[in-house]
């Protein structure tokens, strides 16, 4: 298989896809929009995954479904399919490569309730048999690469991703993505990665570590106890989405550019901006939320001191020109001055 140098050197790619990195931005509901995306991209993320798409709805023309597999302007363009009907997966597979994507990844790892109680996500790894069918009928239906990433197990009594991850392999999955928690620790606990050393000894395929990794440092470490070949990096990218290119960067020996506030205001708003116009206002407003308020720990993480009120504001308000000041003032020249 077409394996990516573990030196970072002389990156190829994944089944003939090419990466420019690494490390990855790990597909996050609610989270991974295409505007963020396209930020973690043009930052050297080697791959950039959708958020997880159901595949039904996604087939019968949901527009939700729609935007979630987004994928303008990303390259590589990586759906995340989610389902347990063999039939739908391979029918969503079929239309998110007919859309642009050059990769399909399947989840069989969420841990949300909603999702494992309809028997998918990480709910797949409490019955093999049928989550190859799921990865047979993917494989079947495109001729793009397909991925699948998991957890170690359901629980700590059933850690399987070994064997799963060798079937999948053996069934044409192109390459294997594992968060290092079982189903029942959700986001609990710290990960194990040296647990998915295990996974790593089933073959000589492109493995992805995923699970705590905040820092180049912990990308190094979770390389070694893994034995992966690439790491994926998870919620220490929202309000962060030049994160990932700089985890990569490092990895690769080549230096890492610390942004200065002005450059992270610029993103922010980048994203702020975006979304509204993927969005429109209304739902827009809404769905920046979450990023706002991360952008704005960071503000404080690079040294900003904002007033709680322009805070309050810029996470309460639904004026985006009310919005887009408060984000201005978060970011300030005074902070930009005492970070320098």
């Amino acid at each position: 298989m077409d394996i990516a140098s573990k030196s970072g050197d002389e990156l190829s790619g994944i089944a003939g896809v090419a990466i420019a990195s690494r490390a990855f931005l790990a597909p996050m509901s609610g989270v991974t929009d295409v505007v963020m995306r396209r930020i973690a991209a043009r930052f050297g993320a080697g791959l950039v995954v959708s958020e997880m798409v159901a595949s039904d709805e996604f087939v019968r023309g949901s527009e939700e479904a729609r935007l979630r597999a987004e994928g303008a302007g990303v390259f590589p363009h990586v759906v995340q399919l989610a389902g347990c009907d063999p039939h739908w997966l391979g029918e969503a597979a079929r239309l998110a490569e007919a859309t642009g994507a050059q990769i399909v990844d399947i989840n069989m790892g969420c841990p949300a309730k909603r999702v494992t109680g309809g028997w998918a996500g990480s709910a797949l790894m409490r019955d093999l048999d049928h989550a190859l069918s799921l990865v047979e009928a993917a494989v079947s239906s495109v001729t793009i690469p397909v991925t699948v990433k998991m957890r170690l197990g359901w629980d700590d009594a059933s850690r399987n991703a070994p064997e799963l991850a060798h079937r999948a392999v053996s069934a044409g999955a192109a390459m294997i993505t594992v968060h290092g928690r079982t189903r029942q620790q959700f986001y609990k606990g710290v990960a194990d990665w040296a647990a998915i050393q295990a996974v790593r000894e089933t073959g000589d395929f492109p493995l992805v570590a995923n699970g705590d990794i905040h820092s180049v440092a912990d990308a190094e470490a979770c390389l070694e106890r893994s034995g992966a070949n690439f790491v994926m990096v998870g919620r220490a990218a929202l309000g962060r989405p030049w994160l990932v290119g700089a985890v990569g960067d490092a990895l690769a020996g080549r230096p890492v550019t610390e942004l200065s506030p002005a450059q992270k205001h610029a993103v922010a708003q980048e994203h702020y901006e975006g979304l509204l116009s993927l969005l429109g206002r209304e739902q827009g407003v809404r769905h920046a939320r979450k990023h706002l308020a991360a952008y704005a720990d960071e503000a404080v993480a690079t040294g900003c001191a904002p007033d709680p009120e322009q805070r309050r504001a810029l996470l309460t308000t639904d004026d985006p020109h009310q919005a887009l000041r408060a984000l201005a003032a978060l970011f300030s020249t005074e902070c930009s001055r005492e970070a320098a």
